[in-house]
C-alpha cells in the first residue's frame, strides 16, 4: 500500500515522486510504502496551515471544541483499524495498540472540555489604568513524534496546540506515519476539521523535519524523541528564536526502599521497563534496591519476567523491537554489559523462533552486579532492559537516583509517607510516581529536567506551552 502526505484537506503525493519503505518488525519484512517528503511539500503544508490559521484562530472555542470532541468520538469507533495499522508498523501486541488507541481518544476529549479554560487576567496597576493578559496561539506549529507510540504521540501534541487556537503540520516517524494520516483524514473527513488546519507531512527526519523547524512561518515546534535530535533542533530554534516544547530520553531510576510491599513492587518495576518492549523514555530502567532486600527483589524479578510471553502472538506479552536499527543498537548493549562485569540473571541474547522469520525480538534482560558508572547504567538502551543497582540507606539512593544527564521520571517504592514526600522532593525529575510507575493519565503534565528536555506536554499545563502570553495596559 502506498502512503502520501495530507496537506490542506487532501492526500498529496510527493512532490520529488520518491517513498520509503516501512517494514514489519514481527517478520523484519517490508511493508508499505511510505512519501518521502522534502522542503517542497514541507512548503506546500506550512502555507496550507497559515492560510486556514486566522479563521481557525477566530472560530469560536466551543466550535472548536466540538471538532475535538467528533476526534475522540472517530477514533474510538475506528480503534480496530487504526490498533491494527499500528500494529502493523510497531509489531504491538494488538492489546497494546487499542489501549494505545483509547488513550489517543482521551487527549481530545480532555481537550475539548478546556478550549474555553484561560482568559487572562486582570492586573492591578491603581487608580487610571486597566491592564489585562491574554494567551494567544502561535499561529502555525511544527510537531514532530517519534515511532514507539505514533498515535499516542501525535494526539498528545495535536490536541492541546487545535484547542488553544493553533494550525498544525504534523512529521511523525517515517518508520510509523498511517496512523498519523488517518487521523488528519478523519478529521477532515468525518469531524469538519476545516481544510489546511491540520497537515501531515511524510518523510525522514533531515530532508522533512529540518525544513519543518527552519520554515520561517513556523513559529513553535513540539518535538519528542532522542537527545540526539533535540541538539540539532533547538540550535535551528535557537537561531531563528522560537520556543520549543521537547520531550527527549531517560534513564529512570526506580527506587524500591526495604519497607515497600515487594509484592506490588516488583511486578511494577517489571512492567516499568518491559511495556512497550521497554520503548518507551519514561521506562524505569535503573532499579535501585535497598541491599537489605536486594537479593530477594532480584529472585522476584527473575520469577516474574520468566513468565511473561515474548513474540509476535496475540497474546504475547512483549513484542518485537520497531526497528532494525534499534534492535542492534540493544543486542550492542549486551556485549557492552558483558564486557563491563554486569551479570545477566535474565535474558541478554536475541531470541529467534523459525516459525517468526527475522523478526526483532529481545527478552526481558535483567542485569545485577551493575555500578552506576558503568555504560549499561549511564546511557538510554531503549528497550527491556532493567539494571538494578544496590545502595545502603536514603541518602545513597538519592545520589544515585540523581548521578545521571536524564531527569524524565522516577519511581519511589516505600510503605513511609514521609521518605516518600522526602525523597520525592529530592529526586531531580519531572515527574515522581509513588507505588505505581507511570501512574497518571492525560491530565498530569509530563516533561524533563536536565537532558530530558523542557516545556510540559499533557494536562492543562500543557496549554501554557502551546499558547504566548500578552499583556494590554490602557490610561483610563
Amino acid at each position: 500500500m502506498q502512503w502520501n502526505h495530507f496537506i490542506d484537506g487532501d492526500s498529496a503525493k510527493p512532490r520529488s515522486g520518491t517513498y520509503l519503505r516501512s517494514f514489519d518488525p514481527c517478520a523484519g519484512a517490508a511493508g508499505a510504502s511510505i512519501a518521502a517528503g522534502d522542503a517542497a511539500d514541507v512548503d506546500a503544508a506550512v502555507k496550507a496551515a497559515a492560510v486556514a490559521s486566522a479563521a481557525w484562530r477566530q472560530r469560536r472555542p466551543v466550535e472548536r471544541g466540538r471538532i475535538l470532541q467528533a476526534m475522540a468520538q472517530q477514533i474510538r469507533a475506528q480503534a480496530g483499524r487504526l490498533a491494527e495499522l499500528e500494529r502493523q508498523e510497531t509489531g504491538k501486541p494488538p492489546w497494546l495498540a487499542i489501549a494505545e488507541v483509547e488513550v489517543a481518544a482521551q487527549y481530545f476529549e480532555f481537550y475539548a472540555g478546556l478550549v474555553n479554560l484561560y482568559q487572562g487576567e486582570k492586573i492591578d496597576l491603581g487608580a487610571g489604568y486597566h491592564s489585562y493578559t491574554s494567551r494567544e496561539p502561535f499561529g502555525v506549529m511544527g510537531v514532530i513524534t517519534p515511532w514507539n507510540a505514533p498515535l499516542n504521540q501525535a494526539a498528545r501534541a495535536v490536541a492541546p496546540a487545535l484547542a488553544a487556537g493553533n494550525c498544525v503540520v504534523l512529521k511523525p516517524s517515517e518508520f510509523t506515519s498511517t496512523t498519523s494520516v488517518e487521523l488528519a483524514r478523519l478529521a477532515v473527513a468525518a469531524c469538519g476539521m476545516p481544510a489546511g488546519v491540520l497537515n501531515v507531512v511524510l518523510g525522514d527526519g533531515p530532508a522533512c523535519g529540518r525544513a519543518l523547524v527552519s520554515h520561517p512561518q513556523v513559529r513553535k515546534v513540539a518535538f519528542t524523541g532522542s537527545v540526539r535530535a533535540g541538539r540539532e533542533i533547538g540550535a535551528i530554534a535557537a537561531e531563528r528564536i522560537i520556543p520549543l516544547t521537547l520531550e527527549l530520553g531517560g534513564k529512570s531510576p526506580n527506587i524500591v526502599f526495604e519497607d515497600a510491599d515487594l509484592d506490588a513492587a516488583i511486578p511494577g518495576a517489571v512492567r516499568a521497563i518491559t511495556i512497550n518492549s521497554g520503548q518507551v523514555c519514561l521506562a524505569g530502567s535503573r532499579l535501585l534496591v535497598q541491599r537489605s532486600v536486594h537479593d530477594q527483589v532480584v529472585e522476584g524479578l527473575v520469577t516474574a519476567v520468566a513468565a511473561l510471553k515474548v513474540g509476535p502472538e496475540p497474546d504475547a506479552n512483549i513484542g518485537p523491537l520497531t526497528t532494525q536499527a534499534q534492535y542492534e543498537r540493544v543486542r550492542a548493549y549486551f556485549d557492552i554489559a558483558r564486557s563491563e562485569g554486569a551479570r545477566a540473571v535474565a535474558g541478554g541474547e536475541p531470541v529467534r523462533n523459525p516459525a517468526w522469520g527475522e523478526g526483532w525480538f529481545v527478552p526481558p534482560t535483567i542485569y545485577a552486579d551493575v555500578r552506576n558508572d558503568m555504560r549499561i547504567a549511564r546511557e538510554e538502551v531503549f528497550g527491556p532492559v532493567l539494571v538494578v543497582i544496590p545502595f545502603e540507606d536514603e541518602a545513597e539512593a538519592i545520589r544515585i537516583a540523581n548521578d545521571t544527564e536524564y531527569g524524565l521520571a522516577a519511581g519511589i517504592w516505600t510503605q513511609n509517607l514521609s521518605r516518600a514526600h522526602r525523597v520525592a522532593a529530592a529526586v531531580e525529575a519531572g515527574q515522581i510516581y509513588i507505588n505505581e510507575y507511570q501512574a497518571g493519565g492525560v491530565e498530569t503534565p509530563l516533561g524533563g529536567f536536565k537532558a530530558s528536555g523542557y516545556g510540559r506536554e499533557k494536562g492543562i499545563e500543557a496549554l501554557h506551552h502551546y499558547t504566548q502570553l500578552k499583556c494590554v495596559t490602557i490610561k483610563l
